[in-house]
């Protein structure tokens, strides 16, 4: 699978996930100052959970996201945070799409939805950014770790959000989640996911603060400008929450240590390539950037935030084996995925291992 063209652009909405855009084009009129029809409506390639669709009207575009149709999992979905979570960062200048319309009335379009404005730019599906130069990769990078501090450096009360999550003991709470979400959409008994949900409970890096953090923070969640290296939107902001800044910037170092898959079904890899001609920093210079930006190190427990993102992310891909299953997955692209999960788990067992684990 070549990734950046299966997952670029819009396509003819899929008949699962059609609304009725007359209700949803009157329903805007109302609601949004300055919105004109004729609307047409596309979906979004990419993405895996929440359906996306591009919104085009004579003066405008606009995104959609809503929650999918059918049977979820509990808390899943929450577009609604999504779009308060957008809204908070926004009104900071942090690179967001602007947010136009919350609505949970499900007479619209079948789910809740929220609407914002498109963001027009670049969205590298490889991490390795093929078609670039190394200077652009070296700078890019850095854009993008600039972002995350920055992000990592908020305090949530101060832009509103002080009630946005738990906050304590994330990566415990978040370990629980995921076990229960994995039992939810199990599909086959895999050893190294019972491993880990055994021994990471019992084996939690120390608490770090309280920050807000993305949860899905990688490269092709972001709009880079046209013209520069340069962070205009971050996108997908369906598991941020109050938590562990550490823990989220280890999952942003996972491409590091990505298992590879062929067929392209992965979240992307940095493994076995030539990162300094490519001009892309190694782990290490990457993490110091980020330290010396925020003044937080994940260094001292890597091995445990590690082991702990790659089970988490085997289990989010579990789910969307679940939705296969059931019938409610949104992309095509999505019954490849489920062949990540073996790799993932097998990864994590060896950081587990790494962290002590026998």
């Amino acid at each position: 699978m070549d990734r950046q063209t299966a997952y670029s652009g819009t396509k003819e909405v899929s008949a699962p996930l059609r609304f009725d855009i007359g209700r949803l084009e009157q329903h805007l009129r109302a609601q949004v100052p300055g919105f004109a029809g004729p609307l047409e409506v596309r979906q979004f390639r990419g993405g895996q959970s929440n359906p996306t669709y591009l919104l085009v009207t004579p003066a405008r575009r606009y995104v959609l996201r809503r929650k999918p149709p059918g049977k979820l999992l509990p808390s899943a979905h929450a577009v609604d945070r999504e779009f308060r979570a957008i809204s908070a960062l926004h009104a900071q200048g942090f690179p967001v799409a602007e947010p136009v319309l919350y609505c949970a009335d499900e007479s619209v379009v079948g789910t809740p939805f929220y609407v914002m404005g498109f963001v027009e730019g670049r969205v590298f599906w490889e991490p390795d950014m093929p078609g670039s130069d190394p200077a652009e990769r070296a700078a890019i990078y850095d854009a993008m770790n600039a972002t995350l501090a920055r992000l990592h450096n908020f305090e949530p009360a101060a832009i509103g959000l002080s009630d946005y999550g738990k906050g304590e003991n994330y990566v415990a709470r978040q370990t629980e989640r995921w076990s229960k979400q994995y039992r939810a959409s199990e599909t086959e008994t895999i050893e190294d996911m019972e491993r880990l949900m055994d021994w990471l409970p019992a084996h939690l890096p120390p608490p770090g603060p309280v920050r807000i953090v993305h949860g899905d923070y990688r490269l092709d969640n972001m709009i880079i400008a046209a013209d520069a290296p340069k962070v205009i939107a971050v996108l997908d902001w369906e598991l941020s929450t109050l938590g562990d800044p550490l823990a989220d910037f280890a999952y942003h170092l996972m491409q590091w240590h990505m298992p590879a898959m062929e067929a392209g079904a992965g979240t992307g890899s940095l493994v076995g390539l030539d990162l300094d001609a490519l001009g892309i920093p190694s782990l290490s210079a990457y993490a110091d950037a980020y330290v010396a930006r925020t003044g937080l190190d994940p260094r001292p427990h890597m091995p445990v935030y590690l082991a702990y993102n790659f089970f988490r992310l085997a289990a989010i891909l579990q789910g969307i084996v679940g939705r296969v299953r059931d019938g409610t997955a949104t992309n095509e692209n999505a019954p490849a995925r489920a062949q990540m999960v073996r790799p993932l788990a097998a990864r994590a067992w060896e950081f587990a291992r790494e962290a002590g684990a026998r």
